[in-house]
């Protein structure tokens, strides 16, 4: 039985990690990318099976959140900054390639960075977030048509809007952020509204544990965490989706690695459907769909995701 280890410093370019590490050292190297509003601790629930089971799992709170370093610049937080984090990361832990597995933003960054520096790659990860084509437009349009000037990534584009909904109240945004999914049936009845964060968490009311994924105690180191470092940085991705629109253009988005898709069918955000494309996008590509799992999939169904993830790098790695 392992325990989920405490955080090091670990340098990258002008910048300093924190970055939780375990397993042997000549195990698969496996890079575990979190999302918003996440840590590297988001990886906890799975921690124990893929150290277990050989890797050496590397987990880093991104630039921005948590106990890694936070500049105020915005533009520190584009994709080739935020995938230069990465490499030099591995480059100081002294690994030249690593299996990179992201979820929410984290699969963001890495199937981008996939596309940038594939050398860097054994192969890749989707948790929830498949990777995708780039869009004919840029990506603000899009929210707009989806939800409208109340899309919350619209509003977390002007920093004071985000310090002012959340922060000081970071138990209750968890409380919030966290709750188990609807229905896969009921998706579609959740549109617009569903993606009007701001507005439905300033009415929310609260939830009762058996609506929540994460547990109270685990949701405190979350809240701890954020209300640290506050609101704004964590969110200085969201405020770079047009400029990384931008900076992909060009770029070839085919992938050649080995790559693995693990979709959630109760996902309201990023619903299995997204994973359509990834076909014509990747050459080598296993998928699977977890039934009955919301966004958190780490916390909600972390066995499964942690079998499919050792099932698979065992076949093409180990």
């Amino acid at each position: 039985m392992t325990t989920f280890p405490n955080p090091v410093r670990v340098k990258s370019g002008d910048i300093e990690m924190s970055v939780h590490i375990g397993g042997p050292g000549e195990g698969i190297p496996l890079l575990l990318l979190h999302g918003w509003p996440e840590l590297g601790y988001s990886w906890k629930p799975v921690w124990d099976p893929l150290v277990n089971a050989g890797f050496r799992v590397i987990a880093p709170d991104l630039k921005g959140f948590g106990a890694s370093d936070a500049p105020e610049d915005v533009d520190q937080y584009g994709i080739d900054e935020m995938t230069a984090d990465l490499t030099g990361l591995l480059d100081t832990l002294g690994i030249e390639k690593a299996v990179w597995c992201g979820h929410d933003w984290g699969g963001i960054i890495m199937w981008q960075a996939a596309c940038l520096v594939p050398e860097r790659f054994l192969g890749a990860i989707g948790v929830n977030t498949p990777h995708l084509p780039r869009p004919s437009t840029p990506p603000s349009e899009a929210f707009m048509g989806m939800g409208g000037e109340d899309h919350y990534i619209l509003q977390f584009q002007n920093p004071e809007t985000v310090r002012e909904a959340f922060e000081g109240q970071e138990d209750a945004f968890f409380n919030y952020i966290f709750a188990a999914p609807p229905p896969a049936d009921m998706l579609d009845q959740l549109f617009p509204g569903v993606t009007h964060i701001i507005r439905n968490f300033k009415k929310h009311g609260g939830r009762s544990e058996a609506e929540l994924v994460v547990p109270k105690a685990d949701r405190d180191v979350y809240a701890r965490a954020y209300a640290k470092t506050g609101a704004v940085t964590p969110t200085h991705i969201y405020r770079n989706f047009d400029r990384n629109w931008e900076r992909m253009g060009g770029v070839d988005h085919r992938l050649s690695m080995p790559c693995l898709m693990i979709g959630a069918d109760a996902d309201f955000m990023l619903p299995p459907v997204l994973m359509q494309w990834m076909p014509a996008l990747c050459s080598d590509l296993e998928t699977h769909v977890l039934e009955g799992c919301g966004h958190w999939t780490m916390w909600e169904r972390p066995n499964d995701l942690a079998g499919f993830i050792e099932d698979w790098a065992m076949r093409r790695f180990g």
